[in-house]
């Protein structure tokens, strides 16, 4: 049996069994209990009362975090010349096409967001092999395919994500980092629970949002209330 060290003792030691806190009880928890040298992700695990396997139960979005995520996005833009200077204008940490598709294929995948214009698609196609499982490959339901270049790149460097459901019902998702103020982490996070609700299936029954764990990164989870979301 691992041993629990005294710092993760004392944080289990800050949550009540069978407890859920409010959103900002839940971020105070985090900020208190996480003791990393660096400055921790703050993260949300959203289990859904949904079948995924279910085409008309996925439930896939975007939100526009009020207060960013608190990290440096790296953007890729993949597009045409006539594009690349609108791109570079907005902000884009790389920009380009032939070349950028050969260093993929060749498994470079060093950005967090890649945003593509629908005529190049066709070129990125084949490299959904190495950005698929990377959560890369662009998507217009995640609005990264798009003919509004500037728009988009400004937006996801501001903090807009896109998050998906994966095949356990769980939406994975970071909300901010623990140097936030506990009122930015909660905004954030209701924000995120708000659109999750908004975009229940017509097909979904019973319980929708089951529940929600907001954890750091290598620290425990707090369970949220989720009431005035279910």
């Amino acid at each position: 049996m691992a041993k629990v060290s005294k710092n993760r003792k004392q944080a289990l030691e800050k949550v009540e069994k069978d407890k859920v806190y409010s959103l900002k009880d839940a971020v105070d928890i985090v900020k208190n209990t996480t003791k990393t040298k660096f400055d921790a992700s703050v993260d949300v695990a959203i289990r859904l009362g949904i079948d995924p396997r279910q085409s008309t139960q996925m439930v896939r979005g975007t939100v526009a975090l009020p207060h960013g995520t608190g990290k440096d996005i790296k953007v890729l833009v993949l597009c045409n010349p006539e594009n690349e200077e609108e791109a570079k204008k907005a902000g884009a940490d790389h920009v380009g096409l032939d070349e950028y598709v050969q260093k993929i294929s060749k498994g470079w995948t060093d950005v967090d967001v890649i945003i593509t214009t629908p005529q190049v698609m066709p070129k990125i196609a084949k490299l959904g092999k190495v950005l698929g499982p990377r959560g890369l490959m662009p998507n217009p339901k995640s609005g990264t395919v798009t003919t509004e270049i500037e728009k988009t790149v400004k937006e996801v460097k501001a903090g807009k994500i896109d998050f998906k459901v994966d095949k356990y019902g769980i939406i994975h998702s970071s909300v901010g980092i623990v140097s936030f103020e506990s009122n930015q982490l909660a905004d954030n996070l209701k924000e995120l629970l708000q659109t999750v609700t908004k975009l229940k299936p017509a097909a979904s029954k019973g319980i929708y949002m089951r529940n929600v764990t907001v954890s750091s990164t290598m620290g425990i989870g707090v369970p949220v209330e989720t009431k005035e979301f279910a």
